[in-house]
């Protein structure tokens, strides 16, 4: 069992049919994701993502950014970026999937720096998207390949963004922001609980243990189908 494939279907099962969703760049998995909901359960879902493009029916040529341009060329209508923003600032945009370097139990997002910010071990993209997108869509989705105590810690380096974080997904496990706090919320069947709190920097809050549901033979299928290159992998290497 890949955790790349369970990581894909646990996201493709948290959209809704008729949700508009945007992914950016560097989001394989999102992006592999979002055409699994479309082909499964959401056949209206609308994809929305950085070139530009609607509902695009190809992603065979985005292997190195997932912005290539099948993205554009192949859609159903164009959307350009500056009206995803105006979008989400409306309160219309369902679901962004967005990024970041560390995560604190308060549910800030470290995407700046590592280390004091005026002299940084390392200094980071910056905020881009996500310092809009996090705070005005209604749901905001980040992922992550990399589940240690580096990136999952007490209190962040620096505070790119804050609250309204809706799920973390990550090799281990899922996370939901409620009450101010991040909650686990599934454990993946490839982990335990043990392994989750040994990999985070802060104790874990929840109520009950539960697991993600494995993917099914069907959804397994339909990745083959429409992630021949397997692009959901990328990340990880």
């Amino acid at each position: 069992m890949r955790i790349s494939d369970i990581m894909t279907c646990a996201i493709s099962r948290m959209l809704k049919d008729e949700e508009k969703v945007f992914h950016g760049v560097s989001s394989h998995m999102p992006m592999v994701a979002m055409m699994l909901a479309r082909s499964m359960h959401a056949p209206n879902l609308v994809h929305l993502n950085i070139p530009g493009g609607v509902n695009p029916k190809s992603i065979k040529d985005s292997y190195y950014s997932s912005a290539g341009a099948d993205l554009w060329s192949t859609s159903e209508a164009s959307f350009p970026l500056a009206e995803v923003f105006d979008l989400s600032m409306r309160g219309e945009l369902d679901v962004a999937f967005l990024g970041g370097i560390q995560f604190d139990v308060n549910g800030n997002v470290n995407a700046s720096v590592i280390g004091n910010y005026n002299k940084p071990k390392i200094r980071l993209p910056g905020g881009a998207g996500s310092a809009v997108l996090i705070p005005t869509a209604k749901k905001a989705i980040i992922w992550r390949t990399k589940h240690d105590k580096r990136t999952f810690v007490e209190k962040v380096d620096f505070v790119t963004t804050r609250g309204n974080l809706w799920k973390i997904v990550t090799p281990l496990c899922v996370f939901e922001f409620r009450d101010g706090k991040l909650w686990l919320d599934s454990i993946h069947p490839t982990s335990s609980l043990e392994e989750v709190q040994e990999n985070t920097g802060f104790k874990l809050n929840y109520t009950e243990i539960k697991y993600t549901p494995e993917p099914t033979k069907e959804e397994l299928m339909m990745l083959k189908k429409i992630d021949p290159y397997d692009y959901r992998t990328k990340e990880f290497e």
